[in-house]
């Protein structure tokens, strides 16, 4: 009995002094997740759109897809292709907005599974009427949400966005909270 008391002493001491030796391996300077974070990701995004608009106001879905880089912790950008669809703005007349946007976000490590963000984008976006004269010119958008960790690869994205169409006359502006996913790779 007293063998295996001994056997079992030195195992468990064995256990700590190589647990020990591989931790002093580590750089405590250089935070495992720095390296972990960087490289490309793809996004696809849905949710519900209220369309803010002088000449109508209406709701209806929005959805758009995207391609982007996170260069650490805290930065990463993406181009993005959104559209939100029918809205309609009087009787006989619908309108569609599209936007093509480069974003560029803030992230805000907290250490956990959630990664709150502010991002602002710029681009061109287009304002399809039926029946109607056209919106397009330059488009902007202001977001803020938060990321959650599923894996080491892939993010869900919860979201507020204002996107807004500056062309000639009425501004078409919309109000938008987005569900999306980040694929990292």
């Amino acid at each position: 009995m007293r063998t295996y008391k001994k056997i079992i002493l030195a195992g468990a001491f064995l256990g700590l002094a190589g647990s020990a030796a591989q931790a002093a391996d580590a750089d405590p300077a250089v935070p495992a997740t720095t390296y972990e974070n960087m490289g490309f990701y793809l996004r696809a995004d849905v949710g519900w759109s209220f369309l803010d608009w002088s000449e109508g106001n209406d709701n209806n879905w929005a959805a758009g897809v995207g391609a982007g880089y996170r260069f650490n912790d805290n930065l990463r950008v993406d181009g993005r292709f959104d559209y939100a669809g029918q809205y309609h703005v009087a009787p006989g007349a619908d309108m569609s907005v599209t936007t093509a946007l480069a974003n560029a976000y803030f992230d805000i490590p907290t250490g956990t599974a959630f990664t709150p963000y502010l991002g602002a984008g710029v681009g061109y976006g287009w304002g399809t009427v039926d029946g109607g004269s056209d919106k397009d010119g330059f488009a902007y958008a202001l977001m803020a949400g938060v990321g959650v960790n599923l894996s080491d690869s892939v993010e869900l994205d919860v979201g507020y966005r204002f996107r807004n169409i500056m062309a000639s006359g009425a501004d078409p502006m919309e109000h938008q909270i987005l569900t999306g996913i980040r694929f990292g790779f």
